[in-house]
Formats: structure tokens, sequence, C-alpha cells
């Protein structure tokens, strides 16, 4: 369903396309490997969400890059996690780090992560290094974190006006920094440079909880390692990559949700049920609500 603005609803018959299958003669390498650097001191659970969730989201491995203690909380949570620095496809950088906090070596890291090309999710404590981003780039802010992105800049925003015109900001922010935006809101708008407009309004309001950024980071660093390849020859394919992991996300909610409650880890729980449910016949569009 095409929106006011040309914005085109993303739902579950898109989204499907987007999720890859593992084949018979697949290995873990081939099934796409995931680099993290996330988690912080303050901030190790963000690691945590982030590892699960990509797991659970169908990839060949996960390798998590960062602080000790998060380090050894993501292999308590999924042991099958690798620790050591190898071979990866994609990355997701910055969930749970502070920009204004993070040492040298942390920088330094995020940095030499950036400099591969390679498919990359900048979140949170890593927003504010999207000018070193020389490959496939998504970033998914809040309005909050676009407006201190925004901030030095020609046109800045307070966080209210990007929230109450988050499409035309997420336009705006494309062109900016010539990157794929995701602008998470109780409507998210992915927008990007060559000029995709695409929202997910089906997640319900029980997903504002904390750590819930954290898990659709992995959910989409996921969907890049996966897809590694085509972004090679193909960056346009960020945008509905981006659009299937919001929408994954919602859908893990509402299984996870059942009406009530929710925490991040439960969203990623669900994480399985979410694709298996829109690979093989759609959960119903009656259960999709955004209160």
């Amino acid at each position: 369903m095409v929106n006011s603005g040309g914005w085109l609803e993303w739902e579950a018959e898109q989204a499907r396309d987007w999720i890859s299958r593992p084949q018979a003669g697949d290995d873990k390498y081939s099934r796409g490997v995931l680099g993290v650097r996330t988690g912080s001191k303050d901030y190790p659970g963000a690691a945590v969400l982030g590892a699960d969730a990509a797991v659970r989201t169908g990839l060949g491995m996960v390798r998590y890059l960062g602080p000790r203690r998060a380090a050894n909380l993501v292999l308590q949570r999924r042991p099958e996690v690798v620790t050591v620095p190898g071979r990866v496809q994609a990355w997701l950088l910055g969930s749970g780090i502070n920009a204004a906090t993070r040492t040298d070596a942390v920088s330094t890291a995020l940095a030499e992560a950036l400099a591969e090309g390679l498919p990359t999710v900048l979140d949170a404590g890593a927003l504010d290094l999207v000018a070193r981003a020389i490959g496939p780039t998504v970033i998914t802010p809040h309005a909050g974190e676009l407006a201190t992105m925004l901030a030095n800049e020609a046109k800045p925003g307070s966080a209210s006006q990007i929230a109450a015109n988050a499409g035309e900001w997420a336009i705006r922010a494309a062109r900016l920094f010539d990157v794929t935006v995701l602008l998470k809101g109780a409507v998210t708008h992915i927008a990007s440079p060559s000029g995709a407009r695409l929202t997910v309004s089906t997640g319900p309001a029980w997903l504002a909880t904390a750590g819930s950024g954290d898990v659709l980071g992995g959910i989409l660093g996921a969907l890049l390692a996966t897809h590694s390849d085509q972004l090679e020859t193909d960056a346009a394919a960020l945008a509905p990559l981006a659009a299937t992991a919001v929408l994954l996300h919602a859908d893990a909610a509402i299984l996870a949700s059942a009406g009530g409650p929710i925490a991040a880890l439960d969203i990623a729980d669900a994480v399985p049920l979410a694709v298996a449910a829109l690979l093989e016949h759609g959960i119903d569009p009656g259960q999709r609500t955004t209160g």
C-alpha cells in the first residue's frame, strides 16, 4: 500500500523474498558471518541482545568483538558465538556504546571496521562515525539521535520536530549522509539516497521497551550478512532489507506479547517463529496492531 507522499507500507508479501533460506550445500560461512562491535562497560546487555537476535534470525555465525565483560555475558547466553577476530561479511556497530565516553581504542576499532567497506548497521554510539562509512550502510537512529547527528548541519532539527515529520527528516538525512536511514518510531521510516521510501507501522506499543532497538540491530545485521554478496553490487537492497528487519521485529513482538507486556529478550526469543511464519504462510494481518 502506498501512503501519502509516496511511502510504501512494507508487508509480508514483499518481506518474505528478503529472507535467505539455507540450501543443502551451505556451510556456516556461506550462510553469512556477522561481525559485532557493540556493548560497553555501562551497557553490556546491548551486546547480548544484538548477538542473540542475530543468531535467531538465521545466519551461519556471529563473531562478537567487544569488552570482556560483555563477551562473557554473550557467551553465557549464546555459547556458539565466536569471540576472536576473523572473517566477517557484515558489521553491526555501536549499540550500547556512548559516543561521548567511548575510549580511543573503541573508536579506532569502529573506524577500522567501517574502513573494510562491508555492509554495515550503524547504531547508537557509532552514528557519529557515519562520514567514515564507505560500504553499504544503514543507520538506525531514533528522533533524538538523528537530532544530534544534524545539530551541526545547516538545517538542524529538534527531536520533537523530527518525530512530528519523520518521513521528511529521514529523506533529508539519507541525502545528507548518503546512507540508508532507518528512522525508528511508532511508524518506522526507511529512506535511501536513491529514493526508496518504505514504512512499517505494524508493531505493538509494547515494543517501546529498553533494549528493543538492540534486538532490531541484531536482526538487521543478520539480514545484511546473509545478503552480503548481493549488497556488493546492489546497494539498493539495503532499504528492503531494513524494512524486512523492522517487520520481523514487529512480528516477533506480536508473537511474544500475545497482547501483554514484553521485554527485549522476549522479542529475540520469538524471532525464529516470526521468520517461520513469514516464510511459510505469513502472520494473520488481523494480529498486526499498532496498539
